[in-house]
């Protein structure tokens, strides 16, 4: 694992001996950073060959830009995904978790890539109906985000509703506890309202949509809408909570990637 810094931004990386695969590049959600993936996706990933790298956005994990997080714009977000892929030998395919998958959608609007995966991704239609859903149905997990938004900090307790369904060890939970942070109240906008992606514009590279069956934060009725919009079929995986990724059966969407990957000649 190298943790390399490009222009100030921190990007994870876990590199074959023997590459066999095209890079991919994993972009992280809201309130995280890189290290959400690097868990077990990066290494997983190139255990099967691929060149995997997660990049923390501007004002996350160790990327610059702390101290100015809440001026920092989707578009912001979107150079960063940007730069990152400048430090790589071929064009990526890209995946994208949450508001990353967002970013993502954001991105396609005006770059190429070789391939997209959105994971619990916000919808192009964006955050509202999120929004809504939790008010009627998971009140105090939104009350613990609008916290954390505000600079607070939320329970562990909401960390454990908000990204799992499945059982966490308690010691895991205390680091995702103290890694997570606040997010831009300026990126949140531009997902709610003012930065909608233009699927009309999304450059049509070979998409994978995925969603977890308890999700509260991005349900199945939001992920199956986004692969509406893109006109392709949304697998969603039984049993899981919105951090597919960190949940004790990742192997699962994970090696459902992979699988798709080599379908696709990537």
């Amino acid at each position: 694992m190298s943790r390399p810094r490009y222009e100030g931004l921190e990007i994870l990386s876990e590199v074959p001996a023997e590459p066999k695969g095209v890079p991919l590049l994993f972009v992280h959600g809201a309130y995280t950073g890189a290290w959400c993936f690097q868990e077990h996706f990066l290494p997983f990933f190139a255990a099967a060959g691929h060149p995997a790298h997660a990049v923390s956005l501007s004002g996350h994990g160790r990327s610059r830009g702390r101290e100015k997080l809440d001026t920092l714009s989707i578009n912001d977000y979107v150079k960063d995904v940007a730069e990152a892929v400048a430090t790589l030998p071929a064009p990526p395919v890209l995946i994208g978790h949450s508001m990353g998958g967002f970013v993502v959608q954001k991105y396609l609007e005006s770059h190429p890539a070789a391939g997209a995966v959105l994971l619990c991704s916000v919808p192009p239609q964006g955050l509202m109906s999120a929004a809504f859903g939790l008010m009627f149905t998971k009140p105090s997990l939104l009350s613990d985000l609008n916290r954390i938004m505000g600079g607070g900090r939320a329970g562990m307790e909401s960390l454990r509703e908000a990204l799992f369904a499945q059982p966490v060890d308690v010691e895991d939970l205390e680091r995702f506890y103290r890694w997570s942070q606040r997010e831009s109240h300026r990126a949140i906008w531009d997902m709610t309202l003012f930065n909608l992606p233009r699927p009309s514009r999304v450059t049509r590279a070979p998409l994978l949509v995925l969603g977890a069956e308890f999700d509260h934060l991005i349900p199945v009725s939001l992920v199956e809408m986004t692969a509406r919009t893109y006109r392709v079929e949304a697998q969603i995986f039984s049993g899981l909570g919105h951090g597919l990724m960190l949940e004790r059966d990742w192997r699962r969407p994970a090696q459902h990637i992979a699988d798709w990957l080599g379908e696709q000649g990537l």
